[in-house]
């Protein structure tokens, strides 16, 4: 699973593209739903922070956790500038220990995409149970076969900025479901190269990125077999059922199993 080495560097410059508030907003009236208000939650696959701080100024006591050191040196840069209170940790997803129970997991921009197997869905999906509180809620999104195999497979995405540049090839295995991302940075050596029209020098870096389609059948099974309750499966940012056309699918499911201590509110 190791991966955002390099490409943590400029990470949030090339994701400006994507509305975390809206993102928040929508995940928030979900949580709200549940009964979740306030209180502990983790983000599983925090990666640079921004949702983490996102949902920390809506009033949640948040803990980041993610794989990579280099993304989560971000996150703690975020954190010094706002001074916010958030605990993150540095660890994989299909192992992470916390100090108790949380009342919500969160899990977002596909991070649950980069579990290669099926057996690792499952061992998450059991560790997400283990720790939520009695009733506690988990809400993570995907990304779709439907996006892989028709917008991202045998594509490539490119894009030129003076802060940097990268190339980003998509190759996608029907067979495994497996989404190959070969990706090329073109990183200034320092400001000043970055300012420079022509000439300036450009450190490249390569990374190799991988991340499988699961089906909607998988991903219930992995949460049953984690006995964990389904709750509900939207396609993004709505209320609505996934379409065979849905790019990206949230999935709701409760925690299962502990003696409940009373209502949440």
């Amino acid at each position: 699973m190791e991966a955002y080495t390099s490409f943590a560097q400029v990470y949030d410059l090339f994701m400006d593209n994507i509305p975390y508030r809206e993102w928040c907003g929508y995940l928030t009236s979900l949580l709200k739903e549940q009964g979740i208000r306030d209180g502990l939650v983790l983000d599983l696959g925090c990666g640079t922070g921004t949702m983490t701080e996102l949902l920390a100024r809506e009033g949640y006591d948040m803990i980041g956790v993610d794989a990579s050191e280099e993304m989560l040196e971000i996150a703690m840069e975020k954190k010094q500038d706002s001074g916010l209170e958030i605990l993150y940790l540095l660890q994989d997803m299909r192992e992470f220990e916390l100090y108790g129970t949380v009342g919500a997991v969160v899990s977002v921009c596909d991070s649950m995409n980069y579990l290669l197997e099926y057996s690792d869905l499952v061992s998450t999906f059991c560790l997400v149970n283990n720790y939520l509180d009695p009733g506690g809620i988990f809400i993570f999104d995907l990304n779709t076969r439907y996006k892989y195999q028709v917008l991202l497979a045998d594509h490539t995405i490119a894009e030129n900025r003076e802060e940097g540049s990268f190339i980003w090839d998509n190759y996608f295995d029907e067979e495994s479901s497996i989404n190959e991302y070969d990706l090329a940075l073109f990183i200034p050596e320092n400001e000043a190269e970055a300012r420079k029209e022509a000439g300036g020098k450009y450190r490249k870096y390569q990374e190799t990125h991988y991340q499988r389609a699961f089906s909607l059948e998988e991903i219930f099974k992995a949460l049953k077999e984690a006995e964990l309750e389904l709750i509900g499966c939207y396609d993004a940012f709505t209320r609505e059922p996934p379409r065979a056309d849905s790019q990206r699918v949230y999935v709701v499911a409760r925690e299962h199993g502990k003696e409940r201590k009373g209502k949440q509110g």
